[in-house]
């Protein structure tokens, strides 16, 4: 089995999965680069666009905890198709959509596919690729996630250059057409599917730990701590947070399975995942408005900008798998962490005047770390389970990298929200504070993650 070769469906049925992960991610993000095109055009506030990024994350985040009951109770083949059709609807509102509402709304349907449609991804991989290849085929499969939010702003900073916003919708048609006939012909079901009874309590659980949690946040940019508008909204995901784990210790077959938490080294290795997670998208937020609103510069600019440190990150993810079948986890994990590390604190130095040039180096080097540890945090982590648990683990880590997203984005869009009502000072002036700031509090979650890796990383890893 170890020295089989990856079949050509199975290959298949990854990239068909892959696709639809990859233009939801890399819209996403490439929705980023258009914020002051759509607050100018929607006449929406800083605070309020980023929900384009931001309700598109925190449905991911709640459909993604559904997947290890989904993979038991139905047929991938069914699972897919619904994501498929999922993603063609929430792109078709997007393109035509009459006001911003309409642009949220189908942010929130495309997000509803990515989220069957992600982990599906991981438990072919996981139930299909022969162990010796896992490394590799994990790392391509992270490549989606890890370096489309960096392809993400070029690709839509290009397309609204030249084609307007809704372009960045109109080119995923094709794409998710040559999906859809992939996955229909090359998928197929290998594990037994045997109907379980579903806990809605569960999902209420998932859906108040989320909002509740992800609105408090948001509310920080306009109204008091103490406020319902923040205060109210966290001690609601906090109630769903504990009803979630109430719900999960109770039932013999629940949603999502956080008994294997108490795995002290995977849940080292998931709180390291989530907070580069949080960096990652932080940093795809803070950057493009940087270019634009602090350099002054075009969209195509601020797209350009971050090519090369995306297409650097593309390389290294699935060489970086390679590097873990051979040599296991600790060098690659923690290199990878250290340059993040690294790239951060340039970033917060210089962060008062970045210039175009230094933002392009800076994030060569912040793409190269992202691309080396990444997928290995997540292939290492699950590799602390047994075969019969990851899927459970698989779930925890998905829906904790998309929640980390919405996190990173808010987090860093408050952040730099906040300097930019200082009116003492120009407003270009303002962002470049705020953005150091956003920086500052991202080296100091890169320092913590760094730390982590070094507890539970091993040697014989």
């Amino acid at each position: 089995m170890s020295y089989e070769k990856i079949s050509t469906k199975v290959l298949s049925a990854i990239f068909a999965t892959g696709v639809l992960s990859f233009c939801g991610v890399a819209g996403e993000t490439a929705m980023n680069i258009t914020f002051p095109i759509l607050m100018k055009e929607f006449s929406v506030t800083t605070s309020t666009v980023q929900w384009v990024t931001t309700v598109y994350l925190l449905v991911v985040a709640c459909v993604v905890p559904l997947s290890a009951y989904l993979k038991r109770s139905f047929k991938m083949k069914s699972i897919f198709l619904v994501a498929n059709l999922l993603s063609v609807l929430g792109v078709l509102i997007d393109f035509i959509a009459p006001n911003f509402g309409f642009v949220v709304l189908g942010r929130l349907v495309q997000g509803m596919g990515v989220g069957f449609a992600l982990p599906l991804m991981f438990n072919i991989i996981l139930e299909r690729v022969p162990s010796r290849k896992i490394g590799l085929m994990m790392g391509v499969g992270t490549l989606i996630t890890a370096v489309a939010p960096a392809i993400g702003p070029t690709v839509g900073g290009l397309l609204t250059a030249h084609f307007g916003w809704r372009s960045i919708f109109l080119v995923q048609f094709p794409i998710l057409l040559a999906s859809l006939i992939a996955g229909l012909r090359s998928i197929e079901q290998k594990s037994e599917v045997k109907r379980e009874s579903f806990d809605i309590l569960s999902l209420f659980a998932i859906i108040f730990l989320f909002l509740g949690l992800i609105l408090g946040l948001h509310g920080m940019a306009d109204h008091a701590f103490l406020s319902f508008s923040v205060l109210g909204w966290l001690v609601l995901g906090i109630l769903g947070l504990v009803l979630l784990v109430w719900r999960s210790m109770k039932l013999e077959n629940p949603i999502i399975n956080l008994a294997i938490l108490k795995n002290g080294r995977l849940t080292g290795h998931i709180v390291a995942f989530f907070t580069l997670q949080l960096g990652s998208l932080g940093m795809s937020f803070i950057l493009p408005n940087y270019v634009q609103l602090v350099n002054h510069s075009n969209t195509t600019l601020a797209a350009l900008m971050i090519l090369p440190g995306a297409l650097i990150g593309a390389g290294f993810a699935p060489f970086s798998g390679i590097i873990l079948d051979k040599m296991g986890a600790r060098k690659p994990i923690l290199i990878g962490a250290s340059l993040i590390v690294l790239a951060q604190l340039l970033f917060t130095l210089f962060g008062l005047s970045l210039s175009n040039t230094l933002i392009l180096v800076f994030y060569m080097i912040f793409m190269t770390g992202l691309g080396v540890a990444f997928g290995n945090i997540m292939t290492n982590g699950q590799k602390q389970l047994p075969l019969d648990q990851r899927a459970d683990a698989n779930a925890i880590f998905n829906t904790l990298q998309q929640f980390a997203g919405a996190v990173g984005t808010t987090l860093a869009s408050l952040i730099v929200a906040l300097s930019q009502i200082n009116h003492k000072i120009d407003f270009a002036q303002a962002t470049a504070q705020g953005s150091r700031n956003g920086f500052r509090v991202l080296l100091v979650l890169a320092v913590f993650q760094l730390i982590v890796l070094v507890s539970v990383v091993k040697k014989n890893d």
